[in-house]
């Protein structure tokens, strides 16, 4: 059976995305590993330490920052993470200083809000209803 057990999001800059990731959306750092000019830097939930890390992959392929700015231009979340109420999570982010492009918005089966996640991408956040 398989199964996710990592995925990606190119940032910009390692440090700053760890502080992003973990000190405002409240993820914990997995693994940082150095390997070379850079690391092996993961976060994961706390509520699934054991469950898909996310890695915070530097964005220095050329492809890269072409990709994520076409993305952003157009207005569109590279990833899209769950929470229990996209509502409360919005003002909880707000209160941190985190930029939304699209505030929640209930769309039927889905309430969904995008933020700026300060390392090159827009992040969406959804609750299934």
């Amino acid at each position: 059976m398989i199964r996710v057990n990592l995925t990606s999001v190119f940032v910009d800059d390692q440090a700053k995305a760890l502080a992003f990731y973990t000190e405002k959306l409240g993820f914990q750092k997995k693994h940082d590993v150095p390997t070379g000019d850079a690391r092996w830097l993961t976060v994961v939930s706390p509520a699934d330490p054991d469950g898909v890390e996310l890695l915070l992959e530097p964005d220095g392929h050329p492809a890269a920052k072409p990709f994520k700015e076409a993305l952003v231009s157009d207005g569109i979340p590279v990833t899209q993470f769950a929470v229990d109420d996209v509502f409360a999570e919005v003002e909880r982010l707000k209160g941190l200083g985190v930029e939304f492009t699209q505030d929640a918005v209930d769309m039927g089966p889905v309430v969904t809000a995008v933020f700026d996640d300060t390392c090159g991408n827009l992040i969406q956040l959804a609750t299934m209803k």
